[in-house]
């Protein structure tokens, strides 16, 4: 077993995705990381993200990898979070990833990436394992940028579904006395 079984049970609780970091936290060296990759065990992503073969990806790999390829602090944003929890009809080309901080290294076409500084801790979350905002940050993200009623068919769909309460809804519509 040894390292391919440790990167393994890393992979499978990430949606088959390991980073070098992870895969040192658990005890695999990053050397062995690339030689595994070398032999064919996973597949590189990008720069110290990789695939395991052996997990099976679904459509939560590619987010996963997304965030990961971005670095440390790098969260999913805006139509991503909500096409990610099934919240309306986005199927983005691309997958929205923000950062705090400068990112210099290249990433795939599939990735657009912005670096932004005003992001609070309390908009930020994990969904899946995946960082990302929350979605009523989302939500506020995405309002100037779609038809008022659909957005407002998004804030519903979201209540509905418990995402956020009341007290948002009123706070982003504006209807200070929504119940």
């Amino acid at each position: 077993m040894g390292y391919r079984h440790d990167l393994w049970e890393v992979a499978a609780e990430r949606h088959g995705v390991v980073t070098i970091t992870e895969a040192e936290d658990a005890g695999v060296p990053a050397v062995e990381v690339r030689k595994l990759a070398h032999r064919g065990a996973l597949q590189a992503y990008g720069k110290g993200v990789y695939v395991h073969r052996s997990v099976p990806t679904t459509e939560l790999t590619e987010p996963a990898a997304a965030a990961a390829l971005a670095g440390d602090g790098a969260f999913l944003e805006r139509e991503t979070v909500l096409d990610l929890l099934d919240l309306g009809q986005f199927n983005p080309h691309r997958i929205r990833v923000a950062t705090r901080r400068r990112v210099r290294r290249t990433l795939p076409e599939w990735v657009d990436l912005e670096t932004r500084v005003d992001v609070p801790d309390e908009d930020l979350t994990h969904y899946e394992g995946i960082p990302t905002t929350t979605v009523r940050r989302a939500l506020v993200d995405v309002r100037d940028r779609m038809p008022p009623e659909r957005w407002k068919t998004l804030v519903e769909q979201a209540r509905q579904r418990e995402m956020i309460d009341n007290h948002d809804v009123a706070n982003l519509t504006g209807q200070q006395g929504a119940a």
